[in-house]
């Protein structure tokens, strides 16, 4: 391949089918790197194509309902793939906010911005003041060559980028909350008490009522009603408006708890959930080591935290 790529012309491939074969050849799929890149399988398949005429050889062998690296394939993506996640980090040093100050981009959930990040944002402001947060949400797993963040954080080890360095952050349980409202018009005493409250569920999620009835043995009866949503954050603030009970990550819950917008209801039944971890973008910045750090500094303060919310719950 290095003879032929000699011979070829002196200009540059074109950067975008490039960037293209990269995110097919990592997924070994043109329709998962479509989904990827948010464009169509066609534009994907027609990029390759394109860059495939370029260099004068097959980069994929086309199988029934799946593509697989040529060995001029393999050859490429080893050299092109570090090439591309440098330009990357390059582009990522230079770009700095006008106010002159460094930025740092933390991929996450929208639910976990909501109920865990922005909250806390404001200590991270006042001890680093030159480094501006910027938060982006995203309910796919973070693609670091595609979204450019320094830090993120999701559930599970599964998904992520092999080049990232990927870190355990919070362990986490799911627990049942309501409105204090709700709870004084419709006590929650025992499980059999389920059968005169609306469910809440997410549609992400929409398991984990059965999964948690069938861990403490509640009894199958049906429930006043069921309402779902297309995401967590919306679960629990429908919880907050009175609206059900929610089950809801304990992680996600400190603030509600404590400003008693939330109560615990059977506190003591807690199922646990996939913890948490973060991982950090290949070539960190020191503003991404500053994250890192404070991230360590949260997870050691929330254990108590919860403790104390969930013992409030207890006594009310």
């Amino acid at each position: 391949m290095r003879d032929k790529i000699a011979r070829m012309p002196s200009r540059e491939p074109p950067l975008n089918a490039v960037r293209v074969f990269v995110a097919a050849a990592r997924q070994l799929s043109f329709t998962r790197a479509a989904a990827e890149l948010h464009v169509t399988h066609s534009a994907v398949s027609r990029q390759v194509k394109a860059l495939e005429e370029f260099l004068g050889v097959p980069l994929f062998e086309r199988r029934i309902r799946q593509v697989a690296l040529t060995a001029e394939g393999q050859q490429f993506y080893a050299e092109v793939e570090p090439a591309i996640e440098q330009i990357g980090a390059a582009a990522r040093a230079l770009a700095k906010p006008a106010t002159g100050r460094a930025a740092v981009r933390i991929n996450v959930r929208p639910s976990f911005a909501l109920r865990w990040l922005i909250p806390r944002l404001p200590d991270f402001v006042e001890r680093y003041p030159d480094i501006e947060p910027q938060v982006v949400t995203s309910t796919r797993w973070p693609s670091q060559e595609i979204e450019g963040f320094d830090v993120a954080v999701r559930r599970g080890l599964e998904g992520w980028p092999q080049a990232m360095q990927v870190h355990p952050f919070l362990e986490d349980e799911v627990m049942v909350v309501g409105a204090p409202s709700l709870f004084a018009a419709q006590p929650l005493a025992d499980l059999r008490a389920l059968s005169s409250h609306v469910l809440l569920s997410a549609k992400t999620r929409k398991g984990d009522w059965d999964d948690w009835r069938k861990r403490f043995g509640a009894p199958r009866t049906r429930p006043a009603g069921r309402l779902q949503f297309d995401h967590l954050h919306f679960v629990m603030q429908a919880a907050v408006d009175g609206l059900g009970l929610a089950l809801a990550p304990a992680s996600l819950l400190a603030n509600d708890l404590a400003s008693r917008r939330l109560q615990a209801g059977l506190p003591e039944l807690r199922m646990p959930l996939t913890r948490y971890y973060y991982g950090v973008a290949p070539a960190a910045t020191p503003e991404a080591r500053c994250v890192v750090e404070w991230f360590e500094e949260m997870r050691q303060a929330q254990a108590p935290q919860a403790k104390r919310a969930t013992a409030a719950g207890r006594r009310r």
